[in-house]
């Protein structure tokens, strides 16, 4: 096994495998096997190509062999910096030939976050662009490569200049692949938290397979499907679940948008034939604003919803506008994904997270001393399952504070159950505001932010007021209302909107910021330290 993996204990694996769902089969044979069924069916499209299945699996072939001929073996790490586009796919995929693993980076990440990547995998090679969106990645990597001793390799897609063009690599003469055991690290996803450095998540051939059809039955998603990547490829939500890459797994298309604007986005959608996408919650809405504008059917589409809380209101109103069905979900890189099922009534879509995916996901809501809660009660959800870590790679003090001493992993979401066995996301234990003697999260008061006529998006954040408490302060992005003209958002609408919704009076907000956009980690995630800093020299309405 890799040095800094943490696997499953025995008893687990076998039993993972006796119900099946481990399966034996790493990516690349999944992949080839859905390639040798349907050479000629287009596997994938971009801004400016599309390829069959064939054309995709003798890419793969050939990159793989080219990275052979550079020296990269089987366990080694391989930073790949590619934005949406098809060479993401068949690089992900001739890594997977071999053995070797990707770390999926970011687009948005810059040189901090690539060195970090690097010297923390102990990567021995990167792989980019040459510029996207304006930026160079080519100087990006030569202060990587400078920096991180042990990063032999630079392939460049595109324009090269010194490196090694991806392009050679994929000229390459096809020699025979290694075997890969699936029990192996496939890949090295990042954490999404907001705070510190990513850590590195090891997903193995075996479960991340396994993630990628659960996710898929769920949605009924099988070779007839099309799936639109509108976020970056490399988040686990439009990798894995099933996304894209599970798409040209299971034999369907996938369609990798270089944007998720509705000007870009609506196209694709109504051209390639799109019947799944995932989105966060601020995009969900954004589309069903320009939907007013720019009419679109999605009614044969399903839009997965999750990374950050996505309430009935908000939900209700994607659904109207767009018309396509609407699932929500949770989802962790670390593993657990619960989802709401297609036949669920509106009160469990619009209301709840869903059930888990898999039946021996496990998991557990417990209080400050880690004692199971009862039903109803709001707890940390702690979980573990087939496809959810035992620990992140080669950091042996993060995972004693992870995760438990019998393997279930501390998610650090406040969740309940309801009674009838579906999960509802509170909130995180770290975005708790102490305000008037009381603990307020900031997730439920952003729900009821959203509800507000004109309001796009919103973070709701603590400040310090005194030294015991917090001011609750509202930051909201400004959408159109139902008439095309600005809502007007002032502290006592809002708290006079909050107030008509039955919302306790210590829930209630000190301030209103509106801000043109949010402000993102590397990662997605919304940056509540940026907003905290940035409070100071905004204008509160």
């Amino acid at each position: 096994m890799l040095d800094g993996f943490v696997p499953w204990p025995t008893g687990f694996a076998d039993r993972y495998r006796r119900a099946g769902y481990w399966r034996g089969l790493s990516l690349r044979e999944l992949f080839a096997d859905s390639a040798a069924r349907r050479p000629d069916k287009t596997a994938a499209v971009d801004a400016h190509h599309r390829v069959t299945y064939a054309e995709l699996a003798q890419e793969a072939d050939r990159i793989a062999s080219g990275l052979l001929a550079l020296g990269v073996r089987g366990r080694d790490r391989v930073v790949v910096h590619l934005p949406n586009r098809i060479s993401f796919l068949s690089t992900v995929i001739a890594l997977a030939g071999i053995g070797a693993i990707p770390v999926l980076a970011l687009p948005g990440h810059r040189r901090d976050e690539i060195l970090h990547l690097a010297r923390a995998s102990e990567a021995v090679a990167y792989i980019g662009p040459d510029r996207f969106q304006g930026f160079d990645f080519r100087a990006l990597a030569r202060d990587v490569r400078r920096d991180a001793p042990g990063l032999r390799h630079v392939v460049i897609d595109g324009q090269a200049e010194e490196f090694t063009p991806l392009s050679e690599l994929a000229r390459s003469g096809v020699r025979e692949l290694p075997p890969v055991d699936s029990s192996e690290v496939a890949l090295l996803l990042l954490s999404g938290g907001t705070t510190g450095v990513p850590k590195l998540i090891p997903r193995t051939h075996d479960d991340y397979a396994y993630n990628i059809a659960a996710c898929a039955r769920v949605v009924e998603f099988d070779d007839s499907g099309v799936y639109l990547a509108a976020n970056p490829v490399p988040h686990n939500a439009a990798l894995g679940c099933p996304g894209a890459l599970g798409a040209v797994l299971l034999g369907g298309k996938a369609v990798l948008a270089a944007n998720p604007s509705p000007d870009h986005v609506f196209p694709l959608i109504r051209d390639e034939g799109v019947t799944l996408t995932t989105l966060v919650p601020a995009l969900a809405l954004l589309w069903a604003e320009a939907a007013r504008a720019t009419p679109i059917d999605m009614s044969g589409m399903i839009m997965q919803v999750g990374s950050s809380k996505f309430g009935p209101a908000a939900a209700e109103r994607v659904s109207g506008s767009l018309g396509c069905r609407i699932a929500n979900v949770y989802g962790i890189g670390e593993g657990l994904i619960t989802h709401t099922r297609l036949d669920d009534p509106p009160e469990v879509v619009f209301g709840t997270e869903g059930r888990p995916v898999c039946p021996d996901d496990e998991i557990r809501i417990v209080d400050a001393d880690e004692k199971d809660v009862a039903v109803g009660v709001t707890g940390e959800l702690l979980t573990r399952g087939p496809y959810t870590i035992r620990g992140y790679f080669a950091a042996p003090e993060h995972n004693r504070r992870s995760f438990t001493e019998d393997g279930f992993y501390r998610s650090g979401d406040l969740a309940r159950l309801t009674e009838d066995g579906n999960v509802v996301i509170e909130g995180r234990l770290k975005d708790i505001i102490h305000h008037l003697g009381e603990k307020v999260s900031a997730e439920e008061v952003e729900g009821h932010v959203l509800t507000y006529p004109g309001v796009r998006d919103t973070a709701v954040v603590g400040v310090p007021d005194g030294d015991l408490d917090e001011r609750v302060v509202v930051f909201a992005v400004l959408g159109d209302d139902a008439d095309g003209e600005a809502a007007p958002v002032t502290l006592r609408s809002v708290r006079e909107h909050m107030r008509a919704r039955g919302l306790a009076s210590y829930k209630m907000p000190d301030e209103v910021v509106v801000v043109p956009d949010l402000p993102r980690t590397p990662v997605g995630k919304i940056d509540k330290n940026a907003l905290r800093a940035s409070r100071r020299e905004r204008q509160t309405v």
